[in-house]
């Protein structure tokens, strides 16, 4: 048993896709049309850190209630978690890139963490080994 893919609710597909690709350096794993339930057309589009089993799915908003959901997957809380291997080297690409990091990087028992924001406005943790 694994998880397979979680969802990130996305105003469009194209800015999210630049974002999760072009500045945090996942892959593009499938970018697919496809029909909602009703028969409307969406795309099935998903990206995933590089050797990465589990993807992000990047679903567009579908009505006024998905777009509230918008930024706030998980009530303002860090829901998301990219754990690295250099966490300076990630942090100073991502800043160059124009991630809003919106804690300064610090210490922690369970490793270096700095909490940014997607391109949706949702709170992920950079996650860094042990000083």
């Amino acid at each position: 048993m694994r998880i397979d893919l979680f969802t990130i609710v996305v105003d469009d597909y194209d800015p999210a896709i630049e974002f999760f690709v072009g500045v945090l350096g996942f892959e593009l794993a499938e970018d697919s049309p496809s029909l909602t339930n009703d028969g409307r057309r969406k795309r099935w589009v998903v990206v995933r850190p590089p050797g990465a089993e589990t993807g992000v799915l990047l679903a567009r908003a579908d009505g006024d209630h998905q777009a509230t959901a918008v930024g706030n997957q998980v009530a303002g809380r860090v829901g998301f978690f990219l754990r690295v291997d250099d966490f300076d080297a990630a942090y100073r690409r991502m800043t160059a890139a124009g991630v809003e990091f919106v804690t300064a990087p610090r210490a922690e028992p369970y490793g270096r963490i700095a909490v940014f924001l997607d391109i949706a406005g949702n709170r992920w943790d950079l996650l860094g080994p042990r000083p």
